[in-house]
């Protein structure tokens, strides 16, 4: 399927024009209704929005930049699709930051904070008990909203852009290399890791954190493609 597949909401003013495009691209690329792999051809972008070729560009040099698209010579560019490599290590990444994200989280945490994270399990409850496509790509998103909230109360506006690209990656990932095509990013994780938190327990956070991004990991194949020769493949039983 190409671009031209799915619906863009219009841009509202010439300002902060590549901007804009970039924040829809990306919402799509995260929510996986841009799949890896799909031609994000300068033209079509450009026409779906309304905007020059110029404007187009700088937009998917923001999406390269943050490893959502990749750009080919004399070809275009592409929403990226990402090695097994490249995979493993989005979550090695994860696990170096996000146990140190809960302990800065554990310092600053609050009652309205922890009735936001409840809302944000509330709201993967609900989804979970529903079925479809559109219901599992937001199901998805929900979970990744729970390790995005979790860098915004550590208070490191580094730290928490960073972490808004590597939950985008892990997205892209799963899209990938799921097995299940569920979000594999468990429900049940979640509360007992929020627990941990409300507990100002840094060391049995950060321990809930790495289990649960194995967790995630264990569900992709990662595994190289291979194959069978030509008489292996051919021979008999």
């Amino acid at each position: 399927m190409s671009i031209a597949d799915y619906p863009f909401a219009p841009l509202g003013g010439a300002e902060d024009r590549a901007m804009a495009i970039r924040e829809q691209l990306r919402e799509a690329i995260i929510d996986r209704r841009l799949a890896p792999g799909t031609k994000l051809g300068e033209a079509e972008v450009g026409a779906l929005f309304d905007v020059s070729r110029t404007v187009v560009r700088s937009a998917l040099q923001m999406l390269s930049f943050e490893g959502l698209v990749r750009s080919e010579r004399n070809r275009g560019s592409f929403v990226a699709n990402p090695s097994p490599e490249e995979a493993r290590q989005v979550f090695d990444s994860r696990r170096l930051i996000e146990p140190a994200l809960a302990a800065a989280a554990i310092e600053r945490i609050r009652p309205t904070d922890v009735a936001r994270f409840r809302e944000l399990l509330a709201e993967e409850d609900r989804l979970m008990g529903e079925r479809g496509t559109s219901v599992r790509r937001a199901e998805i998103r929900a979970s990744g909203d729970f390790h995005l909230e979790l860098a915004r109360l550590a208070g490191n506006a580094v730290l928490e852009r960073f972490m808004e690209e590597l939950v985008a990656r892990s997205s892209l990932v799963i899209a990938l290399y799921g097995r299940t095509g569920a979000s594999s990013c468990g429900h049940a994780d979640h509360g007992s890791i929020l627990a941990a938190l409300e507990k100002r327990d840094a060391a049995l956070a950060a321990s809930l954190l790495v289990h649960h991004i194995d967790h995630i990991e264990a569900d992709l194949d990662l595994r190289p493609a291979g194959g069978l020769g030509l008489r292996e493949a051919l021979a008999s039983d």
